[in-house]
């Protein structure tokens, strides 16, 4: 499985999701998702929803997943400038 094939998956699980994974083996893999469906809801809710558009890929071809999810909102915080 590779980056772009998790990016697919996530994107079409969670409507209107934004996803952007890396990883350099194709095994361990970072994903940075945004998506409004995690307005009110605590992190491990979030990942739980991640992690159920991908199903049983998780802990066979993913090894391991980093993630950072953020609602469109909390992301703009994030990556605003700070100053």
């Amino acid at each position: 499985m590779n980056p772009q094939q998790i990016v697919q998956r996530i994107q079409s699980g969670l409507a209107g999701s934004q996803a952007t994974v890396t990883s350099p083996d194709n095994v361990h893999f970072e994903a940075v998702v945004v998506a409004a469906a995690f307005s009110g809801k605590r992190a491990v809710q979030r990942h739980q929803m991640v992690y159920a558009t991908l199903g049983a890929a998780v802990g066979n071809e993913i090894h391991a997943l980093a993630l950072q999810v953020f609602t469109p909102e909390e992301f703009a915080q994030q990556s605003a400038p700070h100053g």
